[in-house]
């Protein structure tokens, strides 16, 4: 399959066009970010690598995080990890108390904000020190030591997250959090406020695309079977309330963050991660979606 030219083309069409989104202005550190940034990367399982922009620029990957944290939380609990979080489509908001409340506290999923805290909440039971263990964690699977958290948008995160805090106090009022409120709350801030650039985020995903297994160190990330049920994940639920679009649009499991990135999976193919600040009117990186849906058209890439 030839990407290079497929590659190039969309980006510079997109690198041309009027971008009518918005940043994520509630979170403040993510509202002060160049809304002109625009940056692609794409690894092969061949080895390749096609970048363009500025892609080697770090941002804060936000909710794309949230999958890197269910992948631990996943080897380290196992099937029990779903009787506290579904695996359905939310349908709504992807910080809604309504719907929430309406299940009990059980969250849709694990890639919605309700559903990511349970995740964080299982991580801090389970590590000593989840913040620096699960850091340490990215870097090994990334093989990057530079990679961290940005303690200002941490911080910014924090000072302003008021519907998480109700998210978790609502679900500790269900039983369906056993640690501190405040130490989830902070771990989950910290996740959200991890910094790569397009590049190291490709780079990272990379297992994904190939059953579980790094396909550079050959180092087994996750069993086959739980690498399929992420990817499964990403393609029903990676979207906010746009999940279903980019399944008819894409056809490849991926997962955006309000930071203006996304990450998309062709399994046996390739990892792509892209960044634009503005988002659409769902949360979603306006140019990344359009990105992967003229890429991924050019190319005729789709698990379906």
């Amino acid at each position: 399959m030839e990407y290079k030219q497929a590659f190039s083309n969309t980006c510079i069409f997109l690198s041309e066009i009027n971008d009518p989104g918005k940043v994520a202005s509630y979170i403040p550190e993510l509202g002060s970010v160049d809304p002109t940034k625009f940056g692609v990367h794409l690894t092969t399982m061949d080895g390749d690598s096609f970048s363009h922009g500025d892609s080697h620029e770090k941002f804060s990957i936000q909710s794309i995080a949230k999958v890197l944290s269910l992948v631990l939380a996943y080897e380290l609990e196992g099937e029990k990890l779903w009787k506290r979080v579904g695996v359905e489509p939310s349908g709504t908001a992807f910080n809604s108390l309504v719907q929430l409340e309406h299940d009990r506290g059980i969250p849709r999923n694990p890639l919605i904000n309700s559903g990511a805290l349970v995740i964080c909440d299982f991580l801090v039971d389970h590590l000593k020190d989840a913040k620096q263990t699960f850091i340490e964690y990215i870097r090994k699977i990334a093989n990057n030591d530079s990679i961290d958290y940005n303690k200002k948008v941490a911080e910014s995160e924090k000072a302003h997250g008021y519907r998480n805090a109700a998210l978790i106090n609502l679900m500790k009022a269900y039983g369906n959090i056993t640690g501190n409120c405040d130490e989830v709350l902070d771990f989950y801030f910290h996740l959200c406020s991890i910094e790569m650039t397009c590049a190291e985020l490709a780079r990272t995903f990379m297992f994904l695309a190939n059953d579980g297994v790094d396909p550079f160190s050959k180092e087994r990330i996750i069993s086959t079977e739980k690498s399929k049920r992420i990817n499964t994940l990403m393609q029903l639920c990676g979207f906010y309330d746009e999940a279903g679009e980019f399944s008819f649009k894409v056809g490849i499991p991926g997962k955006s963050g309000v930071g203006g990135g996304i990450i998309a999976i062709l399994p046996e193919h390739f990892s792509v991660a892209v960044w634009s600040p503005r988002l659409n009117e769902k949360g979603n990186s306006y140019k990344g979606m359009r990105f992967l849906e003229m890429f991924n058209q050019a190319t005729d890439s789709s698990v379906f």
